[in-house]
């Protein structure tokens, strides 16, 4: 058995820890000054103009976080990610961190701050958690003026024949509001605008958040951003945003939020953390913007991708690496004892208790997953998350299954004990990239691959359905959509984090399962089609006690609550 022993909160951990100033994380890092604009000592900016003629570290090597289907137990990724690139420079080696940007919506919903936790988090947390360097204002700005220059054009004669029936750009809010999900707009006279129906949606959902964490740099991002498609006209053509002549206002308002975010970790390691698309309802990783900055400077580079592989992981291979051309080198998917035993039929209540057997019947659920992105040819290594009250039963038949599985297994303390203890993660990763002769990987499917076909490949491939079926509303979109050009385009598969199938009900390894696509939607900017499945929605609501309850501000003047 583990010891167990006290460790401060995660603020308290923060609030008492020595920050560098962040011109020496980007000193050591290797970025010039001037490509710095800082947002006090411990954040800052990085112009990706100044640094467009600096070129990528051929050798540097992007290594893939991600892990098995998420639980009420926590698996930890995000502090694992942040472990890793600790412990990768305590070996010596010259590590940097990418991860997205906390949403306020689910920080004051169901969970807090997103920065890592323990000995393995991001700093300033406080400032990374709460608004951060206001990209995601600035997006929910953008998003929102062209929803308004729609709405105008409508009210001033429809010049663009609008058919307001079939208007698809809603509005954007980064609070998860379940009430503003369907929304009737116009009321109270002429004077307010044409009537109609509309609907709102998170921030992180916003095709806008997609669009510029897929953009290479500022004119790509405007190019993508008149592409948006907001509805069609009497005719059913597509009207975009272009058409409203939106796209360049949209880029001012986005002309910061395009640079990464510089900041740093408990011992110093420079973090990249931009951009913040969900994994369920987008395509749910950082930004090929910060990617390819970190790519310039460093050798080994640490992302993470959202939930658990069958959503974060098939995104980041089949959209963010096709689009930008990266070529990952390891995945390192991860586990923990207690989310294991929840997949194996334990209550969430009776995690604590010991119980190996429940492991060995969750371990079909981190199997699948280790399967599953070996199916893009690329290695994998498995973090073991330690918790307190891990028995050693439990650790040792992960351990076992692993082995069996021909894939190495650290365990990790890096919550407890920051770097130091995800030394032996570190290690085995670097020994697992050094025995690659040359990377085998490649996408589940090719980009001539019709739309259906792909969306068929992903869920008997990868969620191992048995059958896929659609909607009469599907049916019409997916034709519609070939009959527009689309069937070169990704696709980005809406569903429930908890479950491979659409059924959050369904743990474990299901398979032979249906799987239901409801609806069918065209980002045309992010340059993929978004395939809605079971009763995902892109407008989450509150639980019965949020957060935000708890959250308030102490006789200190200090924030209190939230992490």
């Amino acid at each position: 058995m583990m010891t167990i022993r006290s460790i401060p909160s995660d603020i308290e951990i923060a609030r008492n820890a020595l920050l560098r100033p962040i011109t020496s994380i980007a000193s050591k890092l290797g970025v010039p000054e001037d490509a710095l604009e800082t947002y006090g000592k411990y954040k800052a900016k990085v112009s990706l103009e100044r640094l467009k003629d600096i070129p990528q570290n051929k050798d540097a090597k992007l290594i893939l976080v991600t892990a098995i289907n998420p639980t009420p137990a926590g698996e930890g990724k995000t502090t694992v990610s942040i472990g890793l690139c600790d412990a990768l420079n305590l070996l010596g080696r010259k590590a940097c961190l990418c991860l997205r940007e906390p949403s306020l919506g689910p920080c004051f919903g169901v969970k807090g701050g997103a920065a890592g936790g323990g000995y393995a988090q991001v700093v300033p947390m406080e400032d990374v958690n709460l608004h951060f360097t206001g990209d995601f204002h600035a997006i929910t700005s953008a998003h929102n003026l062209l929803a308004a220059m729609v709405d105008n054009s409508l009210h001033q004669g429809n010049p663009l024949r609008l058919d307001s029936r079939r208007i698809v750009w809603g509005r954007t809010l980064d609070v998860n509001e379940r009430a503003l999900r369907s929304i009737v707009l116009g009321l109270g006279g002429t004077a307010n605008s044409v009537p109609r129906e509309s609907f709102f949606i998170i921030t992180a959902a916003s095709e806008i958040m997609a669009i510029l964490c897929l953009s290479n740099d500022l004119f790509d991002l405007r190019e993508r951003l008149g592409k948006i498609v907001v509805g069609y006209d009497v005719d059913g053509k597509s009207v975009t945003a272009a058409d409203l002549k939106a796209q360049g206002a949209m880029t001012v308002l986005l002309k910061q939020a395009i640079n990464p975010n510089l900041v740093q970790t408990l011992e110093g390691s420079p973090a990249f953390v931009h951009g913040g698309p969900f994994a369920n309802i987008a395509h749910g990783c950082n930004s090929i913007a910060a990617t390819r900055t970190a790519l310039k400077f460093a050798d080994y580079i640490v992302t993470e991708a959202g939930f658990g592989a069958d959503l974060g992981a098939e995104k980041f291979f089949d959209i963010k690496c096709r689009l930008a051309g990266l070529t990952p080198a390891l995945s390192v998917v991860v586990a923990t004892v207690r989310a294991l035993k929840y997949h194996g039929g334990v209550a969430k209540t009776d995690l604590g208790m010991p119980d190996a057997n429940a492991v060995v019947r969750g371990l079909v659920n981190l199997e699948r997953h280790v399967a599953n992105v070996q199916k893009y040819g690329l290695s994998v290594v498995v973090a073991l998350n330690k918790f307190e009250g891990d028995s050693d039963e439990e650790l040792a038949a992960v351990q076992e299954a692993c082995e069996n599985l021909g894939v190495k297994c650290a365990c990790c303390t890096h919550w407890a004990d920051g770097g130091k203890g995800a030394v032996e993660l570190a290690q085995m990763a670097l020994d697992t990239i050094d025995e690659i002769q040359e990377s085998q990987f490649a996408p589940i499917y090719p980009n001539d691959l019709p739309i259906r076909q792909k969306i068929e490949t992903v869920a008997k491939e990868i969620y191992h359905a048995g059958t896929v079926s659609y909607t009469k509303q599907a049916e019409r979109q997916l034709a519609e959509l070939v009959s527009q050009g689309c069937d070169n385009l990704p696709v980005c598969i809406a569903k429930t984090q908890y479950s491979f199938s659409a059924d959050p009900k369904l743990l474990g390894a299901p398979e032979g399962f249906e799987l239901n696509v409801r609806e069918l939607r065209w980002s045309a900017g992010a340059g993929f089609v978004v395939v809605m499945t079971g009763e995902i929605i892109a407008a989450p609501g509150l639980p019965r006690i949020p957060v935000a309850e708890s959250i308030d501000i102490n006789e200190k003047g200090e924030t209190v609550g939230l992490f």
